[in-house]
This record gives C-alpha cells, structure tokens and sequence, in this order.
C-alpha cells in the first residue's frame, strides 16, 4: 500500500510539547489506529521502518517520542554504549504518570483523526514493549502486541524504580500478544513467569510466544537481527491487528 509522507505534529501533555510522527496510507479514507512506542532510542531507522510497514498494511501510526521532557524534539540516541547509557538513565528519569499521560495524548489524537476509525492499538518494543502494555489499560484500546517488554517482571520502570504494571493487569480489556527471546538478559526466565502467572491470575486474554533470540532480535539493524523470526513476530501481530481493529465486531 502507497503511504502518505510521513508527518510530525507537536502534541500536548502535561510535561510538555511531545513530538509524534505520524505514518499512515495515502489512500483517502479512514484506517484503525496504532501508538507504535520506541526502544529507548527514539525513533530511530529501525523504528521508522517498523512504522512505515504497519501503515503500508492499513493503520494510522503514531510514534511519540518517549524522552521528549528530556530531550530536543527530533533527538535520536545512537545505537551505542553512549546511547544504551542515556536512554537508560532517561526510563528511571520520567514518572510512570508522565508516560501514561504520553499514550493518552497519543490515542486522544488518533480518535480524532479524520483518517482513524477510532479503533485502537498499541505496539511497543523492549522499553516500548513494556509502555504498549500500560497503554491497553486504556479501556479503548483494543490489542496490544509487546515485544520483549523490559522492567515489567522487575516492577522498575521510571522514577522511583517501582512501577505498578503488574498490579493493574485486570484493567485491560483488549487482547494481548507477548514476545520473548529466550536468551534475552534482560527478562530472564524467572521474569517470564512472572508476568506469565499474573496475566493468567488476571484472567486476560493473551497470546504468548518465547523464541531462541536475544535482545533485540527484531531490530534491522546490528548482529542480533533475525529477519526470519522478525517476520514471523510482525505476522502475528498484523494477524492479531487485522482481527481486531480490521474487522468488524
């Protein structure tokens, strides 16, 4: 599917101006909408990308830039130790409020979209995994696809280091789709099962998928990329997508 050139708009939330990217088809009409939540890097190419192909499957994506309290609108963290070590002083840097304030500001502006339906979802890598999953606490949000969402099992995401994600699982109503890598260290086994034991205690609805990767594995970009597995991972979450958003109820 052609795409729309992509576009940037200068959202409100109540720690400031957060610059979002917008992604979508050109073809007039009106598509269900995605909040596609980065990797500590912002939107890098590798996220670009990953946004790009889910427009050019039929979605309105919006990329909010996560560090935008933090950073210069448009800043890019290097996919280095540099950017490893910025990036991650920034998650324990921001409030958790200010983050779920970021993902309804994102999904307040697809809903009023002339060229969103309305229909919602949220879809997050490593750090963005963990944000797409507090995301589908929103009552409108109708799937989530979380890709080795980091600090879930260790409850220390932003300030403070003490998150309440695994307490509030019961808030989300959509349905879930949870990746892992075996062989990634930043969610270790143990950790798994953690969030595996609460999702199932909480009654909700979810797809789970462990493969042998580690981090990173979906990222184009570096020696982890595995393009097979990555295409494997973006059809299930294009398969959950399409049965949620696409369809009609």
């Amino acid at each position: 599917m052609t795409l729309h050139d992509e576009e940037a708009v200068d959202l409100a939330t109540p720690s400031g101006l957060m610059r979002t990217k917008i992604f979508r088809p050109a073809a007039e009409g009106r598509y269900p909408g995605l909040v596609l939540f980065s990797e500590i890097f912002q939107i890098t190419g590798p996220i670009r990308r990953t946004a790009a192909w889910l427009a050019g499957q039929g979605f309105v994506v919006g990329v909010p830039e996560v560090y935008h309290e933090l950073e210069p609108a448009g800043t890019v963290l290097a996919y280095d130790a540099a950017g490893a070590e910025r990036g991650n002083a920034h998650k324990i840097a921001k409030t958790v409020a200010a983050y779920d304030a970021d993902a309804r500001a994102v999904l307040d502006f697809l809903t009023l979209s002339p060229h969103c339906t309305g229909r919602l979802g949220t879809v997050g890598i490593c750090l963005g995994g963990h944000l797409a999953f507090r995301a589908a606490m929103n009552p409108d949000v109708r799937a989530a696809a979380c890709f080795y969402a980091t600090d879930i099992h260790s409850r220390t995401l932003g300030l403070g280091r003490s998150d309440d994600t695994l307490d509030r699982i019961s808030e989300i109503s959509g349905e879930m789709l949870l990746v892992w890598g075996r062989q990634d260290p930043h969610v270790p086994r143990e950790g798994r099962r953690t969030i595996y034991d609460a999702l199932s205690d909480a009654g909700a609805a979810f797809e789970w998928h462990e493969f042998n990767a580690a981090h990173a594995f979906l990222r184009d970009e570096g020696p982890r990329y595995d393009p097979a597995l990555a295409r494997l991972c973006w059809g299930l979450a294009l398969e959950l997508f399409s049965r949620t958003l696409l369809q009609s109820p």
